[in-house]
């Protein structure tokens, strides 16, 4: 119990008490105060870990690949797989986060909420309860310490009552009724007083009766239940922090196993597996060009435009003009693709990426047929239930669908004819090594395209526009006379139409390009046809294209005019 080991009079424990009811008031509200922080901590927690696993949700969504995108197609490597397996992860990773938050919220936040208010309103019945009996005791006191006051008050009127009664009866000049008078009143005052101190005995025994329940019963009653309070919120926070790191440890495990599965996509990585996609992605089928034949200039000879010209070199085996050295027909690099759809064949492809393509669209239209005719199949069996059982429905009516059916599949049959040919003629017919020698360069890139035939008309000076090309022994392929043929027949020498000076130093490293140093003078023999590139001549025994924005160009106007009839009497 709260008191002083010494005795003190009532009064002053009483003032003592009250003391220590004051002090217990403010330590229980503390308490309270500190119960509230530690729930706003905890909120402000799950707050955060909310805000957390948005933020990486937000961003497992931000990295992962968007459908039917080029960048779809990039997961197929075993690095981007393991990639989008980390995003995957990620997410599950923030829902572990938000588990957190919200196993706090419910266990700790909610339940100490409800334990607070059950807490106030305990501790203000406690309190209630003290501050009645600390009032009950001080109105005993009050009455005891009237009771005395009166039973002093009535001894004192006594006394001088029968003192006024000898003195009355000594003198002999009052008369015997005065006496007598003062004889009775001294009597009454003395009753008085006897009943006072009756009363006033009364009071104390029962104030020393409630003093002794107040300080051994009541008060203790009350600090004991004040002192259980406080304890079971003690123990209450603590409970609460250790759920607080419960509700932690409780996910560390599928965290780990989060982390883990990063890891084992992490190990999935084969550098090997993700080249091997590349070269089966990019690879062209085209084996790498023969050997250079040797050109004997040794022997004198007189050559003319004619017997320079492309096509009479195949003829008779004269010479062949070079573009710097490399092969003159290596133009495909200029060649401007189609910027529209592909050829419904894919012809525009490499033969390998050709038939990879084919056998795509094989398949795709052979699952199409294969639904086709499961939806056919399906409604041939509904069909033949409606025959069996007319009131489940009219047999006539999916007669329409079928036969819509039947269509779709005839023709999607003759596609699948139509791409297997294809398919078949690329199998069949892949380059060999002595035809690649000319066919390596993006053939495939141009064919059946405008623009293809543009720059082939521009850059060749046959009469027919077309390009011609030896055939293998070995394997035949035969090639649309729009597409561009590396060769060019009956091709003559160009004439010079001005001249050009290199702004910067360029190294022709593709076919058909040449190689030019800043400052150099050269001949323009061709103009720039909206490819950006230019074609001009070194010396008679070289000749390329250089980006146009790499020389500054002089055209002869005259040579011009001669170089424009030109193209007009050989179209």
């Amino acid at each position: 119990m709260l008191s002083s080991s010494h005795r003190c009079p009532p009064h002053l424990c009483c003032t003592k008490q009250k003391d220590q009811f004051d002090n217990l008031e403010k330590h229980t509200q503390w308490g309270i105060d500190v119960l509230e922080k530690y729930i706003k901590f905890v909120k402000e927690r799950t707050e955060i870990e909310l805000s957390y696993a948005k933020q990486l949700r937000n961003l497992s969504k931000k990295y992962q690949p968007k459908k039917n995108s080029k960048e779809e197609e990039e997961y197929r490597y075993t690095s981007t797989r393991a990639f989008l397996a980390t995003l995957n992860e990620m997410n599950d990773y923030a829902g572990q986060h938000e588990v957190i938050s919200e196993n706090m919220t419910s266990l700790i936040i909610g339940e100490l909420t409800r334990y607070v208010q059950e807490l106030k309103q305990e501790r203000k019945s406690h309190f209630h309860d003290g501050r009645k009996a600390q009032q009950h005791i001080e109105t005993c006191w009050k009455q005891l310490e009237a009771s005395k006051r009166r039973f002093e008050r009535d001894c004192k009127e006594a006394d001088r009552a029968q003192q006024y009664f000898e003195k009355m009866d000594a003198d002999i000049n009052v008369t015997k009724a005065d006496v007598e008078k003062a004889r009775q009143q001294a009597q009454l005052r003395h009753q008085m007083a006897e009943d006072s101190k009756a009363e006033y005995s009364s009071t104390l025994q029962k104030f020393n009766s409630e003093q002794h329940d107040h300080y051994y019963t009541h008060i203790p009653n009350i600090f004991q239940k004040i002192q259980e309070m406080e304890e079971r919120r003690i123990v209450r926070i603590g409970e609460s922090m250790k759920t607080f790191a419960d509700v932690d440890r409780q996910v560390i495990p599928i965290i780990g196993k989060c982390l883990d599965e990063i890891t084992k996509a992490a190990e999935s990585v084969d550098h090997k597996n993700d080249s091997q996609m590349v070269i089966e992605a990019f690879k062209s089928g085209f084996e790498p060009p023969g050997d250079v034949d040797f050109e004997d200039f040794t022997q004198p000879m007189k050559r003319t435009v004619s017997e320079t010209s492309l096509s009479n070199s195949r003829g008779d085996g004269k010479y062949e003009p070079k573009f710097g050295g490399k092969s003159k027909g290596k133009l495909w690099p200029f060649i401007k693709k189609n910027k529209g759809a592909g050829p419904e064949d894919f012809s525009n492809l490499p033969p390998e990426q050709r038939r990879k393509k084919l056998q795509q669209k094989v398949d795709e239209l052979n699952k199409d047929i294969q639904k086709e005719m499961d939806q056919r199949d399906a409604l041939t069996k509904m069909k033949d239930v409606y025959i069996k059982n007319p009131q489940m429905g009219d047999a006539a009516s999916v007669d329409h669908r079928l036969s819509e059916l039947e269509q779709n599949i005839e023709k999607l049959r003759l596609e699948v004819q139509k791409f297997e040919g294809w398919l078949a003629e690329v199998e069949g017919r892949l380059p060999t090594r002595t035809e690649q020698a000319r066919r390596q360069s993006g053939l495939y890139e141009a064919q059946n395209t405008s623009a293809v035939n543009s720059c082939a008309q521009d850059r060749e000076s046959s009469p027919d526009g077309s390009y011609t090309e030896e055939q293998s022994q070995e394997t035949e392929m035969k090639v649309p006379a729009t597409d561009f043929d590396d060769e060019f027949d009956d091709e003559e020498p160009l004439p010079t139409i001005g001249t050009c000076k290199a702004l910067y130093t360029f190294e022709g490293q593709n076919e058909g390009t040449i190689s030019v140093a800043e400052g150099e003078m050269l001949y323009v023999i061709e103009e720039d046809k909206g490819d950006g590139w230019t074609r001009i001549r070194r010396n008679e025994d070289e000749e390329g294209y250089v980006p146009t924005s790499y020389v500054e160009v002089y055209l002869d106007k005259n040579a011009k005019d001669v170089y424009k009839s030109l193209q007009k009497i050989s179209e």
